[in-house]
């Protein structure tokens, strides 16, 4: 789906003189990332990019990440951000999707043994450097090349591969901007993970618009309560749920007169909570997208510390000029209020996956995207989300495919089934529980639980293991994940 007869959104080179990039260790201006690019620039002429062969990054969150990624954007180099604990093994499972050309990590060894790329080392001086914007060398346009790519959680095992398109990121910056986006030397918050859509949108919306962002190495609830109370610089911070809960665990917290709002993503969002923000003051926009829309893809707009959604659990209006149907199961369009699957289309919503057969699954004839999610639309054209894609689960912001987790379960010495499922949860958004069945009368769950954390990544880990003595199934021996779930809750 390209631009199609819409208007490409288009935006101003920064002001090189404001500022870019402020850390707890260091601040920088545009000028430092024209530097820095310049830089980039030199060392990879010469080498080829694509979206088959792009620039892979892998590390805890760092400036230099920040750099690399917004230098990539300018320089029309794709990338892919990987999880900080992607390791070796991991990318043996995508070395037929990914093939780097260039690869930047905080261990130089991680991918010796998969690619043969070759490895760049950022010096801390690199960022100091300085440049004009280089109108031949930079671009804000280009719309149908690949910025970069992002992994998202398939159903079978495999993560499906998210090629993004430029103009996804400008569309998606220009709708976000009709909301909110901090003015020039005024921060959004960023203390998401580098691997995400929501961290990395971010990154390049700050570009587009010229304004600042602060990066945080953790999400450290003292220094954030201290920053969005007393620092008139901050106007805008995303976060998922989680992070909201954990802030306002603190009573006497609230955000200072000028902060904009608290984006909210990356999770489901409860009224309890919506209505918590609003009875402390603190402004907030829920909202809904995926990585396939390059984040978020409706919202409600921002309301004042008093206000309130008027109704609460509605993810607001989709973003103009992107299209929404909600469909049965026979791909028939359905009235307001009727509930059904979500399909979008526009020029917000990916061209696809690397892998041809998964798009054969959730695209139709006329290139309408099945999110796989469930809601309905009132008769405002405010969507509503029942229930998100039946596979996942997203727990503080990370997404979890219960098939990672079930096999991994699995291969424990006297389990012989498993099931995984996400739960409501007010600070998580969901948590993630699993149930099994064991060939032995008992499972020491102590040791279950140390087996799990050393074979999956901190949020894949179940919250609650629960032996049970079988598993409900259908007729054709597939768990009832649903009837677990309504039996967990009673």
């Amino acid at each position: 789906m390209s631009a199609g007869h819409f208007n490409t959104p288009t935006f101003n080179k920064p002001e090189k003189e404001v500022t870019f990039l402020t850390s707890e260790q260091e601040s920088y201006t545009y000028e430092n990332l024209f530097g820095f690019t310049s830089w980039l620039a030199e060392k990879t002429n010469g080498i080829y990019f694509s979206e088959e062969k792009h620039l892979l990054i892998c590390g805890p969150s760092s400036d230099e990440i920040i750099f690399l990624v917004a230098a990539c954007f300018l320089l029309k180099i794709p990338f892919i951000s990987l999880h900080e604990e992607f390791s070796s093994t991991d990318a043996k499972i995508l070395k037929s999707q990914i093939n780097p050309s260039l690869i930047y990590s905080d261990d130089p060894e991680r991918f010796k043994t998969v690619f043969k790329a070759q490895h760049i080392k950022i010096d801390k001086d690199r960022l100091e450097l300085e440049a004009e914007y280089d109108e031949y060398l930079f671009s804000l346009s280009d719309t149908e090349q690949t910025a970069g790519l992002f992994l998202t959680s398939g159903s079978t095992g495999t993560p499906k591969i998210v090629p993004i398109k430029r103009r996804q990121v400008l569309f998606a910056a220009e709708a976000s901007a009709n909301n909110f986006k901090p003015g020039k030397n005024k921060y959004w918050l960023l203390c998401l993970p580098l691997n995400h859509v929501g961290g990395i949108s971010i990154i390049l919306r700050s570009i587009l618009y010229g304004s600042a962002i602060f990066r945080l190495d953790s999400f450290d609830t003292d220094t954030i309560r201290h920053l969005l109370s007393n620092n008139q610089d901050f106007e805008v911070a995303s976060m998922v749920p989680t992070m909201l809960v954990n802030l306002m665990d603190d009573t006497h917290f609230q955000t200072h007169s000028n902060f904009k709002s608290i984006l909210l993503g990356g999770g489901p969002i409860s009224t309890e909570l919506i209505d918590w923000a609003v009875t402390r003051g603190i402004p907030i926009v829920t909202s809904y997208g995926m990585t396939e829309t390059f984040a978020q893809i409706a919202a409600n707009p921002i309301l004042n510390p008093s206000g309130t959604y008027l109704p609460k659990n509605s993810a607001g209006h989709l973003f103009s000029p992107n299209q929404i149907e909600i469909r049965d199961d026979t791909n028939k369009p359905l009235p307001n209020r009727e509930s059904g699957q979500i399909w979008l289309k526009g020029p917000q919503v990916f061209d696809g996956y690397l892998s041809e057969e998964l798009n054969r699954e959730v695209f139709d004839g006329n290139r309408w995207f099945n999110t796989g999610d469930f809601g309905y639309l009132n008769y405002r054209k405010q969507l509503y989300i029942e229930s998100r894609r039946m596979d996942l689960i997203v727990t503080g912001g990370e997404n979890v495919n219960p098939v990672d987790v079930e096999q991994v379960i699995e291969t424990y010495p006297g389990i012989s089934r498993s099931a995984v499922i996400g739960v409501q949860d007010k600070k998580w958004g969901q948590r993630v529980v699993a149930f099994y069945t064991t060939e032995k009368e008992q499972i020491d769950e102590l040791k279950l639980k140390s087996y799990l954390k050393d074979k999956l990544l901190s949020f894949q880990v179940p919250k609650e293991l629960i032996q049970k003595n079988e598993l409900p199934v259908t007729s054709l021996g597939k768990i009832k994940k649903r009837e677990l779930l309504r039996a967990y809750r009673c």
